[in-house]
This record gives C-alpha cells, structure tokens and sequence, in this order.
C-alpha cells in the first residue's frame, strides 16, 4: 500500500521555514557545497549518496540547501522503521520523507517529483568501527532499476564531516555480544538497528563541531536504458557508475578537510 504521506505539501513557505530552522545547525556546522552547477534543470532526478553515522546530522542541511541555491526539494525515502514510531512519523512526513517501499518510490516517479535515497540504508547509518565513510550497498540495484524504468537521471554526491564528530565507543558487533544482542534476536529485530554507542563533545552525545562537505557529482542519465529496466547486468553497470563516483567524490572531499584551517570548528565559532 502507498504511503506519500498526506500531509506534504510542497512550497516555498515550508522550504523556507526548514531553511530558517536550520541556521542554527548551518551556524554550527558551517556546510561546504561543491558541483551545484552539475545539477540538471529538470525534476526528474534522483539523488544517491552515502548515508553518515546516525544518518541525521548532515541530510537535512543538503535538502535545505538544494531547496535555497537549486529550487529543489527531493523527496527521501526512509527506512520502514522511522513509519512506526507515532509524533515522528508525521514530522517526517511533513517533509515529504516517503517510506522507502518500490510501490511509494513509484508513485512518487510518476508525478515527476525528485528523490533522493541511500542505498545502504540502515545498515549504513550503524556503521562499525573501520568503516568510516564507506558505502555498504550490498547487491542492492532496486534505485538503479527505478531510475531507469521511470527514466530519472541520477544524480551522485557525497557527504564527509559527519563521521568526524563521533567516536566509536562500541558498535553493532560489539552490543550483539552483549545481552542486548540476545534480546534484539529474541524480538526477531533487525541487527542494522541496533545504533553504536559514541561519544562527541567529552563524554556526551552531543556532536562536535565539524565542518560538512558536500560535492555534487556530474549525473548519469538513465532514459536510455528505460526499456531494458530488468536487465540485471546494465543494473549492475549503472550502480558501478553511481557507486564509484560517490567513492571517487569522498575521496575528494577528505582531501579538502586535511587541508581545510575550518575543518574543527571549535576556534572559529568564537571568533578566535
């Protein structure tokens, strides 16, 4: 059954407001955004990155500024768990956040609204510890089949920052081999959503204040190959393409956040 979330509705007075919400975490983060010009002037387009620790920190600053510098809003897919947990699911909702189900991913294809998904999902989000910015995609082509089927352009990007304000104190692996484990088996619960344990500023959860880095990728269109959609082997061509431009990209940001004097943020949000 779909799932577009009823109360969505786009404009520019909702944008705006999201905008205004987030200067605060823009002020914090202080976001660098790289390859705005690739982005094609059309809306069919669906936007594929790598999902950061925890997932939250650094999607809604990019959302914000694709919506301010581009006019666009794509729509995220999200994961099945963020539908069942009542008062954040209207709020998500409400940003135009889509269960990430094939029939909701179509519905919003056919209207022609941009999109944008992570293809490691969950199991991303929880990174372990030595998987810092890595994709983990698995055999994953369902976005690629999409794309091609409704004849959206793909457009790559990467994330780096995110990672950087957390330490790792014990990751998935590490609470599976405690009780936890044994209760998360015992509730039949998927493992990818048992979240690590880490730490940012001191002991605390909170984050410390790194700079984001975004980069836009040139995009890979797909209308081509609309009719050949179930043909694994150009599935797999595309998502090698999408995946190794991502790579490529983060490996472009993490050179510019070595040599980034903003990188740690602590001096500059005081003027030091």
């Amino acid at each position: 059954m779909s799932q577009l979330g009823a109360s969505f509705v786009a404009g520019p007075l909702r944008f705006e407001s999201a905008y205004r919400l987030l200067k605060p975490w823009r002020w914090l983060f202080n976001p660098m955004f790289l390859g705005f010009e690739y982005i094609p002037g059309h809306n069919r387009l669906l936007f594929v990155g790598n999902h950061t620790l925890f997932g939250l920190l650094d999607a809604p600053l990019l959302l914000a500024e694709l919506w301010r510098e581009q006019g666009v809003w794509p729509r995220p897919l999200g994961d099945h768990i963020h539908f069942k947990i009542p008062g954040w699911r209207e709020l998500i909702e409400a940003f135009g956040v889509v269960d990430g189900t094939r029939e909701n991913c179509a519905a919003v294809m056919r209207e022609g609204d941009p999109m944008i998904v992570f293809p490691g999902g969950a199991r991303e989000v929880a990174k372990r510890k030595g998987e810092k910015y890595k994709l983990i995609w698995k055999e994953r082509t369902g976005f690629v089949r999409m794309a091609m089927q409704h004849g959206y352009t793909i457009v790559p990007f990467a994330a780096v920052g995110a990672e950087d304000a957390y330490d790792l104190k014990m990751d998935t692996n590490d609470l599976m081999d405690t009780h936890i484990g044994g209760f998360v088996r015992a509730l039949g619960l998927r493992e990818e959503l048992v979240w690590p344990i880490a730490t940012g500023i001191g002991p605390t959860p909170l984050p410390r204040p790194q700079r984001f880095y975004f980069k836009i990728c040139p995009p890979i269109e797909t209308e081509m190959h609309q009719d050949d959609f179930e043909c694994k082997e150009t599935r797999l061509e595309l998502r090698e393409q999408v995946q190794t431009s991502i790579e490529n990209a983060i490996e472009e940001l993490l050179e510019i956040q070595a040599n980034d004097p903003q990188k740690v943020r602590w001096p500059h949000l005081f003027g030091a």
